[in-house]
Order: structure tokens, then sequence, then C-alpha cells
């Protein structure tokens, strides 16, 4: 039983730090940075909780995990009825508790930032979700009676496979349909193996399978199968395309198509899902960064992921440009730390207008040309423009450009009845996640565009609620929201 502290008392407590392999050491191995808490330091975070009438954390979080009662659990000692609590809102907590970026969102909204550091709730989530890992007893949601009702889950990103894990639980038949060889979208082929675990992702997918749900491989919906003919020739009810945003966008600047230059989306893909991050077992064809001078374009946890990988791949340099300050970059600062430490050398306000290359086509160089801040727009955020004359040759033998991603358009490219944006983006309604498809939605970046882990499981759960409302009423009503 834990001891009974008051609300003084409990702000008396210091927020406990996640553990961290040593930058030097980190830099050259692909082993996981953050290596978790304690059962005693999880139950000394827990104490700090104020357990508020009202929790603003859940609030923030947005697939809703009943967070105080999570915490209370483990400020009991009471591990696994905190890892229960957890699932019942969250598929994939071993995920998020390493990936999501809870400062924003949860921690964010959490009352004890008023004050103080907010609780680490994303580190005693990890801790629950590891702990049950650890002792083999996960707490599966249980299924409800089935409906007969069958649904196609097209991408088993985070999206994806959040709405599947909610569908199964209400009892409904569910399939999710994978192109690539591996599950789990973004989480294997876009985050790296030292930020999150592959072996993380195959333990959750296999909990969805246990659970139920059917995983296919190898599945291009749109060429092997289409939309049309998942309602027609296989019998399903609804479907809902997660498929993401991973069509990925240049600078559209000469000298890009160059040997030696690409975009961060092929890069981290062939890094994590043909284990070039593991070349004594494996002959994966990735460029050989070593010795090698390597720049990363871009200012999101995306290009950390591509700069802090080149470094490990034996990089000499690693060099991360960005066009803004350090205040204006979306990465998580946690990420933009763990780099700083690591030795990647920052080149803020500073923007490629060239790739150089050599006689025979390689890359050799990026010309940069110095910016400065303008005034904010509406949004807050700083125009920028190039000083003039301010232009010189940052030697490179390997560049990735991660600037963001659009719209992969197969799916609706095959299925004409479903409306997009100028973007390419999918149309829904803002409220019910339906497209303009009798029996089909959609959700996460397909929808949004590039967004966290977290926000697209949130519209998966969203999605789920109005696939289950369909599928029980058989009501498709016209939409007046579609945006």
């Amino acid at each position: 039983m834990a001891e009974k502290l008051s609300p003084k008392e409990r702000t008396r407590i210091a927020r406990q730090s996640m553990p961290e392999q040593p930058a030097a050491q980190r830099a050259h191995n692909f082993e996981e940075v953050n290596l978790g808490l304690s059962a005693a330091v999880a139950e000394k975070e827990a104490q700090r909780c104020l357990t508020c009438a009202d929790p603003k954390c859940v609030h923030g979080c947005p697939v809703g995990v009943k967070i105080r009662e999570v915490v209370d659990f483990v400020r009991q000692g009471e591990y696994l009825n905190a890892a229960a609590k957890l699932r019942e809102d969250n598929v994939l907590p071993a995920v998020t508790g390493r990936v999501c970026p809870q400062e924003i969102q949860c921690e964010g909204a959490c009352i004890l930032s008023k004050r103080f550091a907010p609780l680490a709730i994303g580190h005693i989530e990890r801790f629950v979700a590891d702990y049950e890992r650890s002792v083999g007893r996960v707490g599966l949601p249980k299924r409800a009676r089935s409906t007969g009702k069958k649904v196609a889950i097209v991408g088993s990103g985070p999206a994806g496979l959040s709405c599947a894990g909610d569908l199964i639980q209400r009892g409904h038949d569910v399939t999710v349909f994978e192109a690539l060889h591996e599950f789990g979208g973004v989480l294997v082929y876009g985050i790296p193996e030292f930020r999150l675990p592959k072996q993380i992702v195959k333990d959750e997918i296999e909990n969805l399978r246990t659970m139920g749900i059917e995983f296919q491989t190898n599945v291009v919906i749109g060429k092997t199968v289409t939309v049309d003919e998942l309602f027609s020739e296989e019998g399903y009810d609804a479907v809902l395309i997660a498929t993401g945003a991973g069509l990925p966008r240049f600078l559209n600047v000469p000298g890009e198509h160059l040997g030696g230059v690409y975009s961060a989306n092929e890069f981290l893909t062939r890094v994590n899902l043909l284990n070039a991050y593991d070349p004594l077992h494996y002959d994966s064809p990735v460029y050989d960064c070593r010795d090698r001078n390597v720049a990363v374009v871009g200012g999101g946890n995306t290009a950390m992921d591509a700069v802090r990988t080149s470094l490990r791949l034996g990089a000499k340099n690693a060099y991360l440009i960005y066009r803004r300050s350090e205040v204006e970059m979306p990465a998580r600062r946690e990420e933009v730390r763990h780099a700083k430490d690591e030795g990647v050398q920052f080149l803020m306000l500073h923007n490629p207008i060239e790739f150089v290359g050599n006689s025979d086509g390689e890359l050799c160089g990026a010309k940069l040309a110095k910016m400065e801040l303008g005034e904010p727009d509406e949004s807050g955020r700083h125009s920028v423009a190039a000083i003039p004359d301010s232009e010189f040759v940052l030697p490179l033998d390997m560049a990735v450009v991660a600037i963001g991603t659009g719209a992969n358009p197969l799916v609706q490219s095959s299925t004409p009845a479903i409306q997009t944006n100028k973007w390419g983006y999918i149309v829904v309604d803002e409220a019910t996640f339906r497209t303009t498809k009798r029996g089909v939605f959609a959700g996460g970046d397909i929808v949004s565009g590039s967004a966290t882990v977290i926000l697209a499981m949130g519209a998966g759960r969203k999605a789920a609620k109005s696939i289950h409302e369909y599928l029980t009423t058989n009501v498709w009503e016209a939409e007046t929201t579609l945006a």
C-alpha cells in the first residue's frame, strides 16, 4: 500500500528522470537510447500525481486513456491492473510510451505544469507496458459476441491498428491489409530501432492477432484488389482507408537527381525495413555512410531520425540543415537534445539552393544560402528570406531530404467515387470520418497530412466508433460537413 501524501508533499517530489545510454556510446549503435524506469522509480513518479477530480491530462490524450486510474494502480504497485486499464483505450501502449509527444498533449495539460514539472505520464506508460511484456501476462480486452460483420482495414500503421483494435472488441471480423512485407507502417519503416525497437511493434501486432484480427501482407489495395472488389467479391461490409502520407516531398532545386541524394522515406525504409542497421547479418542496399559527410535537410522528427541514423552508420560529419531557427523546429525537444549530445552538427538558418555533383553524377556538395527570419504570419510562424551574397558550398557525400510527405494516390486513383482535396488527401466528414463512397471511411495521415502516431491513433478510434454505428444501423446519411 502506497504512503498517503498531501498535495503539498507530492509537489515536493522531483520529476523522475529516464535513464539513457551514454551519448558517446549510443551514437555508434542502434540499441534503444531510453532505458525505462525501474518499478521503484515509477511508483515514486506516480506519487506526484495530484489525482485531480477533473483530470486535464485525459482531455489532452488523443485516444482518451484513463490516465488517473492507470497512475493510481502504479502508485499501489498493481502494474498488471494498470496495464489492463491502459489497454482499454490504447492498443499500442509500448509504442506510444516511446514515441508519443506527451509534452504537448497529456503532460502539457497536467495541472502540475503550472508551477512544477508535469507528471512523467509517458515514462509511466512505457513502464507499465514493458512490465506486462516482461512477465508475459498481457491484459488484452475481451471481444464482444460476433456481429457477423466484416471490416477491411487498408494499412497497418497507427490509425489502422487502433481502429482494428476497437472494432474487434465490438465483435466485428477485422482484416488488416498491408502493402509491404512487414506490419506497422511508419512504426517499422519510418522510426529507427534506437527509438522504437521493431520487436516492440511485432509484439503489439501479435497481441492484436491474439484478439482475433487477421493480418495479410503484400496486398496492394488498388492493384492486388480494389476497394470496390473488397465489397463485391470479398464480402466486406465496411472499409477504412488508413494508408498514411508516404509520398516524399523534395526541394525542387538543381542537382536533386544526383547519386547520393535520398528522400527520408527511402533512406529510413532501407535502413529499418531492410535491416541495414545490422550490417553483420544483412547485406542491405543503402549508401555507405562510413567516414562520409552527410546532411539531412529538415527540422521535424523524421529529420532527426535520419541524421541520427547516419551518425550510427558511421558518418564522419552529420549535419542537420534547417532554414529557420531552433525555436521554430517542430521536432520534439528530447530528440533535438539527443541529437546534439550524440554529435550532430546543427546548421540553423541555412537552406540548400543547389546540390553540386562531380563528373560521375555523384553528389559532392550542397550550395547553401544563409537565411534570416521575417515578420510572423497569422499563425505566429516567421517567414524566412535568403541573405544576399551569403551562399557557400558545404562538402557532402550524401544528402537526405526530410521536409515532409504527401498523400499516396493509389487507393484514391483506383476508386474515383472517393473525393480528394487539391493536395490529394481523402475528404471525409469531420465528425464521422465517412468518405463520399458508401461504406468507406478514412482516417490518419491520409486525411490530415503528416501528424504524430498518437493523433493517427485517435483518428482510428473515432473512425471505429463511426464504423460500428454504421454497421449496426446500416444508415448512411447525406454528409454536410465534408472538408
